[in-house]
């Protein structure tokens, strides 16, 4: 048996070869044209990506000092909201209790007839436990930050990058919390959802609480590991489901020692301190502080700001 190199070609000269030119040129004939030129495509794409210069962006859009500020100088920033824009009536029809000024400890909406403020109602729909909203000193330092940082369509770091705040709020928060480490989030909802599915893995099992939140269970999805849910604040419930595992364990033990368990329970290891933090306990520390509980207990500790501090964002 004589073997041959990619490079040679002396199979097609072979009479009783299946690959020989003649062959080749007629079976390269009946090809429909659609793959011919789809072949010369495929080819041509393939010459120009060898042959295309890379470029690099920094060189195609660098600037200078004076450049940047003149273009800071020209730009006129637009209006959010026209000045004469008026809600469409579709609008007015669904939502037709408008509120007027903050929403704070106290609610006014306009009068349909008069368009003019009606008496102040206690607003218990927001979530203002400090009564916060509206705070001169608060609104102050919002509008300095306003106008050191600036304003953007939405605040992740992964879009805007890592600002001084941020680190200066994570060891903040670190220190009062008395944590190893904690890491901002700029959405709340996110914050739980996706902290589950970073540590559950698929055929984990999580014992959860019916009646935790829509995030919550959103992270439960994510994770895809089994999820066991126990009745709203039912411990005896949680035990017997613990019991029934135990036993299930203990009937194959080498596929137990292969799978974890997690709890997503409001107050038990992945704790979601949502309505808590800033509100519960002596210093505002949230559910371990009011029933005195070592924070090291708590594997995952989720909070969000915005219910205390009259802001966006959250914590873990």
């Amino acid at each position: 048996m004589v073997g041959c190199s990619p490079f040679n070609f002396n199979f097609l000269e072979d009479p009783f070869s299946e690959y020989t030119w003649p062959r080749l040129i007629y079976s390269a004939l009946r090809v429909p044209a659609y793959h011919v030129y789809f072949e010369l495509l495929l080819i041509a794409g393939i010459i120009w990506l060898l042959f295309k210069r890379s470029y690099n962006i920094r060189e195609k859009f660098a600037l200078s000092a004076v450049e940047k500020q003149r273009l800071i100088e020209e730009w006129e920033p637009k209006p959010l909201v026209p000045e004469k824009w008026t809600p469409p009536a579709k609008v007015m029809e669904r939502y037709h209790r408008n509120a007027v000024g903050v929403l704070g400890k106290y609610v006014q909406f306009e009068d349909e007839k008069t368009g003019q403020a009606g008496p102040p109602h206690l607003n218990v729909a927001t979530l203002n436990f400090l009564d916060l909203i509206g705070n001169k000193d608060v609104n102050a330092v919002a509008i300095q930050a306003l106008r050191k940082y600036g304003l953007g369509a939405c605040g992740p770091r992964g879009f805007y990058g890592t600002f001084d705040v941020h680190l200066n709020l994570e060891a903040t928060l670190q220190e009062f919390l008395k944590v190893e480490e904690v890491a901002v989030y700029s959405y709340g909802f996110s914050t739980i959802a996706s902290a589950i599915p970073a540590y559950a893995k698929r055929n984990d099992i999580i014992f959860a609480d019916e009646g935790v939140s829509q995030a919550v269970h959103e992270g439960l999805i994510a994770s895809r590991s089994i999820v066991k849910f126990f009745r709203h604040n039912d411990m005896k419930h949680l035990e017997e489901l613990l019991i029934e595992q135990a036993e299930k364990d203990a009937r194959d033990p080498k596929r137990a020692k292969q799978t974890r368990r997690f709890f997503a329970v409001e107050v038990r290891i992945i704790m979601d301190e949502t309505i808590s933090f800033g509100v519960l306990g002596a210093t505002g520390r949230g559910v371990t502080e009011y029933y005195d509980i070592p924070i090291e207990q708590i594997d995952i500790l989720t909070g969000k700001s915005c219910s205390i501090c009259t802001n966006i964002g959250t914590h873990v």
